[in-house]
C-alpha cells in the first residue's frame, strides 16, 4: 500500500519528544524516509529503532538549532544517507513562562535562539536543498503567536516573530515552489510546560490541559501531514489548532 509521502525526506527538529515526535511517526506511517533531530541523543536514537522495526528509515542526528555548525553537519548526513531533504518542520522549542517583571533574562535569551533563530538557522542549513527540487518548510508556533496574555510576553514575541518570518519567506520561496506553513497549536499534552521554572505558573499551565481537554501531539502531527501532502499547486500557509475548550 502506497503512502502519501512515499519518497519523501522529511527533518524533523526537537524530534525527541511531543510533537516532534508525533510527527516523525506519523510521517513515516505514510512512506517518508525521516531525519530526527534533537540534542537528547538517546532518545532520538530509540525513536529512530522503532521507526525502523516498523519498516521505515530514520536517521537519528544529534543536532542543537542554536549552533548552526551542527545544522550543517546534520544536513550533510541528510544528504548522504536518505537523499534530499524536501520537507523540514522546525519543532524545536521552548515556553518559558514568567513575568515580565521578574527579569528572567536568561529565559528570554533560550527563547529567542531556539524558538526564532533556531528555526530560521534549521531553514538555513536545509535551504540549499530545499530550493533544488521544492518541498514545504513547516514552522510550528503557537496560539501564543495570535493571542498574548500575561506571563507569556517574552514566549508571544517569539511565535509572533516567527508569523512575520514565515511569511515573508513564503513569499521569497514562491518560485522555488518551496511552500511554508505556519502551524498554531493551542493547548497540546507535551513536556513544553515543564520547563516553567515558576512553579505557580507550571501548575497553571499543567492544569490548562485538563480544563481544556488538551490536545494530543498526534492531532497536530496530522495537521502537519494535511499541509505537506498537498499537491504542489496547493499550499496550506496558516493551520491554526485549538482544543474545543480552548477560548483564547
Amino acid at each position: 500500500m502506497s503512502g502519501l509521502l512515499d519518497g519523501r525526506v522529511l527533518v524533523v527538529t526537537g524530534a525527541s519528544s511531543g510533537i516532534g515526535e508525533a510527527t516523525a511517526l506519523a510521517a513515516s506511517a505514510q512512506g517518508a524516509a525521516v531525519a530526527l533531530l534533537a540534542r537528547r541523543t538517546d532518545r532520538v536514537i530509540a525513536l529512530a529503532e522503532r521507526i525502523v522495526a516498523g519498516g521505515g528509515r530514520a536517521l537519528p542526528l544529534t543536532a542543537d538549532v542554536r549552533k548552526p555548525d551542527s545544522l550543517r553537519e546534520a544536513a550533510e548526513r541528510v544528504a548522504d544517507e536518505l537523499g534530499r531533504a524536501d520537507c523540514l518542520v522546525n519543532n524545536a522549542g521552548q515556553m518559558l513562562l514568567s513575568a515580565f517583571a521578574d527579569g528572567k533574562a536568561d529565559e528570554w535569551r533560550q527563547m529567542v535562539e531556539i524558538n526564532l533563530l533556531g528555526a530560521m538557522s534549521a531553514t538555513d542549513a536545509f535551504l540549499p536543498a530545499l530550493r533544488a527540487g521544492g518541498g514545504d518548510i513547516v514552522n510550528i508556533s503557537s496560539v501564543a503567536g495570535r493571542k498574548a496574555r500575561p506571563t507569556s510576553s517574552v514566549y508571544s514575541a517569539t511565535k509572533w516573530a516567527l508569523g512575520g518570518w514565515s511569511e515573508a519567506l513564503r513569499q521569497e520561496l514562491i518560485d522555488d515552489r518551496v511552500r511554508v506553513t505556519l502551524v498554531e497549536p493551542g493547548a497540546v499534552r507535551t513536556e513544553l510546560s515543564d520547563h516553567i521554572s515558576d512553579e505557580t505558573i507550571r501548575q497553571r499551565s499543567r492544569q490548562s490541559y485538563d480544563d481544556y481537554d488538551a490536545l494530543q501531539a498526534e492531532d497536530i502531527a496530522a495537521g502537519v501531514l494535511y499541509a505537506v501532502s498537498q499537491p504542489s499547486r496547493v499550499s496550506v500557509n496558516e493551520l491554526l489548532i485549538r482544543p474545543t475548550l480552548q477560548a483564547y
